[in-house]
């Protein structure tokens, strides 16, 4: 197969001649890096990330997204469902440009097998992710939070500093592109600001993958014996409460209903069994007011249009209008 996908410099880079490649081919799904799997002739198998050739319109968290992925890949490196790096180079002033090389995992998404599931399988499955993302959480973390690429300034000493820094960027990026939104900019930031002292219950940093809805999740194994293969595309990556995974693993709905998943969690979480009291759910509004606004304002930058455009808006939306609503009703209820 050609190699095109992959620059010749970073096979270059790697000591792999073109003849060692047995097979290239670029993977779809992605929505910024370039992605393509590289299966070598004596067995190992990489997938390598590539970004664009220049920056483009993107929104302000986007930038050097493989800081964050190459961060989160080491700094999980002992949990065997995540990629193994072989290589990376983060400097956009280097001969290759930036990018990385990691060992492939084992599967299909998630997503691609439902419905195929034997009896039980997926509630078996749901627990072994909770148990993942349990030993995920309690990686040992640097002193400060926030998103490792520096993107949106240096690691902050206070969570609520730095979910501030995060919701405040987006909803710049949200005027930069005139982002349609239920409610303006202004409004949704003093709605977000009023419910941050509940940010200050979060003392410990923890590995936040925050992209964790099941196409990130590869799952492989003949049916009725399935098992997570891999936990992949670290890139969204930060330092943060822990709890806003929760959001992305239950996109579109809530992670309380998950049994199974809290089950395998409980077991293997820093802080045990979760407990949803008032402070967490505050957080997790505040949590998937971010993504919804991240959904929504990306549609521009990325040129979404016709059926998925009107699928986001439809759909995200009026959740994020919800979750604006509840947060209101909270911070009533304490003023």
């Amino acid at each position: 197969m050609p190699i095109d996908s992959v620059p010749a410099d970073v096979l270059g880079a790697l000591g792999t001649p073109p003849g060692l490649v047995a097979s290239c081919e670029p993977l779809t799904g992605g929505t910024y890096n370039a992605v393509s799997r590289v299966r070598l002739t004596d067995g190992r198998d990489w997938v390598v990330k590539v970004p664009p050739p220049a920056a483009g319109d993107c929104l302000s968290y986007e930038h050097d997204l493989l800081v964050n992925e190459v961060t989160f890949y080491r700094a999980a490196a002992d949990e065997t469902s995540v990629p193994h790096v072989v290589r990376a180079e983060l400097d956009p002033a280097a001969a290759t440009g930036p990018y990385v090389v990691m060992s492939a995992r084992p599967g299909r998404p998630w997503h691609e097998l439902t419905g195929a599931m034997a009896d039980g399988e997926e509630a078996r499955l749901r627990t072994e992710l909770g148990r993942i993302v349990g030993r995920l959480h309690g990686v040992p973390a640097p002193g400060g939070f926030g998103y490792p690429s520096q993107a949106l300034g240096p690691l902050a000493p206070s969570w609520r500093q730095a979910f501030t820094t995060m919701t405040d960027a987006v909803l710049a990026d949200a005027r930069t592109y005139a982002a349609r939104l239920p409610r303006t900019a202004a409004e949704t930031g003093a709605v977000l600001g009023a419910a941050a002292y509940a940010l200050d219950d979060v003392t410990r940093p923890a590995l936040v993958h925050f992209d964790l809805w099941q196409g990130n999740i590869l799952v492989t194994g003949e049916p009725g014996a399935r098992w997570v293969g891999g936990v992949i595309d670290g890139e969204r990556m930060f330092w943060g409460d822990p709890a806003a995974d929760f959001v992305s693993l239950a996109l579109l709905g809530d992670i309380a209903d998950d049994k199974d998943f809290l089950a395998g969690y409980g077991e293997e979480a820093p802080g045990g069994p979760v407990e949803f009291d008032g402070s967490l759910r505050l957080r997790l509004a505040l949590y998937r007011a971010y993504l919804y606004l991240i959904m929504l304002i990306e549609t521009v930058p990325r040129g979404t249009s016709g059926d998925r455009l009107e699928w986001t808006w439809n759909e995200v939306a009026p959740r994020l209008e919800a979750t604006l609503k509840e947060i209101e009703s909270a911070t009533r209820v304490r003023g």
